[in-house]
C-alpha cells in the first residue's frame, strides 16, 4: 500500500514552554505554525513543567498574556512532573513531558526556538519510523588522546542496550569520522506514540547519566545528555538518518535558529520574512516587546544591523565563530 500523505494524517505537535524566554519563543513558534501552516489539523500542545523539590523557582509561564495569546492561537498548555532531571538538567524536559501527552497519537516535537516557514501538512513523516533533525556539529563525544575512539565509545552504549551497532553505522563515511555515526540534534523529533518513545527515552538517558559504561569515564553528558541518548531511542525503534525525506524540516517547511541573533545572522531572507510578518500585528507585538532580547532584535532593528555583518553564502564553518563575531559587535542576546 502507498504511504499516507502528510495531509491525510493526524498528528499533534508539542513545545515546552516555561517562565522566561521559552514562553515567548513558544508564542513565536506557534504564530508562525498558524500563519504557514492554516490547515493543519492536529492539536497543539505547549508542555510546562510544574513547580516541584527539583525546581529552585517555579517553572511554570507566570506571564498571564503570554499564556492568554498561546491559548488563543489554539495551544493547549499541558502540566507534566519533573521527576527526574528538573533545574539540574531542563534539557530533560523534553523527555520527561512525553508522557503527559496523548497515548498512541503520532506527535512532532519541537524545541520552541523554531520557525514553521512552510506547510506542515506537506512533510510525508513515516510514524513508523522515528528520526531527529540532522542539522548538528560534531558536539559529542570527545575523544581522548589515550582513550576509545568514536567507534568504542558509540559501541560501549550500544552494547549497554543490547542494540545492533553496526547496523546504524553509515558506511559511506571513513571510520573514525563522527558522521559515520548516528548522532543527531534534538530540536525536532517524531514517533507514532510519545508514551513508548518517551519510556525509552527516559530508560535510556537515565541509565546513561546514572551508569555509564567505563569507556565514557571521560566523556562529559552536560548538556548533551539528551542527544547521546536520542540515536539509540532511535534505532531501538526502527527509525535511522534515512527515516526522513530531505529538504523538509530543516529546509522548506521549519528553521531551528536557536537564538534570533544567530537566526538573522545565518539564516535566509524567507526565515527572515516570516519571524517579522507573524511578530508584526499590535496584539503579539505588544505582549513580545516584554522580553528585551525580541524587542531589541525585531522591533527596534538591531537583528538587521547584525545580519547586516554576515555574508551568508560565506559563512564561518563553526557556529561558535558566528557566535563569537555577534558578541565582538554588541549583538549577542539571549
Amino acid at each position: 500500500m502507498p504511504r499516507e500523505t502528510a495531509s491525510q494524517q493526524n498528528f499533534n505537535v508539542v513545545v515546552v514552554g516555561q517562565h522566561g524566554r521559552l514562553a515567548y519563543e513558544a508564542l513565536i513558534f506557534i504564530a508562525s505554525l498558524r500563519e504557514m501552516s492554516p490547515g493543519f489539523a492536529g492539536k497543539v500542545f505547549v508542555a510546562e513543567p510544574q513547580a516541584g523539590p527539583l525546581w529552585p523557582k517555579d517553572p511554570t509561564i507566570q506571564n498571564q498574556p503570554v499564556r492568554a495569546a498561546l491559548e488563543e492561537l489554539g495551544a493547549v498548555i499541558t502540566p507534566f512532573e519533573s521527576r527526574y532531571f528538573g533545574a539540574a538538567y531542563p534539557f530533560g524536559n523534553k523527555i520527561e513531558m512525553l508522557s503527559a501527552l496523548p497515548a498512541d497519537e503520532p506527535f512532532v516535537f519541537f524545541d520552541t526556538d523554531t520557525l514553521i516557514t512552510g506547510d506542515l501538512a506537506s512533510v510525508p513523516f513515516d510514524f513508523d519510523r522515528p528520526a531527529a533533525s540532522l542539522r548538528r556539529e560534531n558536539t559529542w563525544p570527545d575523544p581522548q588522546l589515550y582513550g576509545p575512539g568514536y567507534t568504542g565509545l558509540w559501541k560501549s552504549l550500544y552494547d549497554k542496550f543490547g542494540l545492533d551497532f553496526e547496523t546504524s553505522l553509515d558506511t559511506s563515511q571513513p571510520d573514525e569520522y563522527w558522521r559515520r555515526y548516528l548522532y543527531f540534534n534534538a530540536g525536532f523529533f517524531y514517533y507514532r506514540c510519545p508514551h513508548v518513545f518517551g519510556e525509552k527515552f527516559l530508560e535510556y538517558a537515565l541509565a546513561i547519566r546514572d551508569t555509564p559504561p567505563v569507556e565514557l569515564c571521560a566523556q562529559s553528558f552536560d548538556p548533551w545528555l539528551d542527544q547521546i541518548a536520542l540515536p539509540l531511542v532511535i534505532h531501538a525503534l526502527g527509525g535511522g538518518r534515512d527515516a526522513m525525506a530531505d529538504g523538509f524540516l530543516d529546509g522548506a517547511v521549519s528553521c531551528h535558529y536557536r537564538m534570533l541573533p544567530l537566526l538573522y545572522a545565518r539564516e535566509n531572507d524567507h526565515a527572515v520574512e516570516v519571524l517579522e510578518r507573524v511578530t508584526a500585528p499590535n496584539k503579539l507585538k505588544k505582549i513580545l516587546k516584554g522580553y528585551d532580547p525580541i524587542k531589541r532584535m525585531i522591533y527596534q532593528g538591531r537583528g538587521e544591523k547584525a545580519r547586516a555583518l554576515f555574508d551568508r553564502d560565506h559563512l564561518p564553518r563553526k557556529e561558535q565563530a558566528i557566535r563569537n563575531q555577534l558578541k565582538s559587535n554588541g549583538y549577542w542576546m539571549r
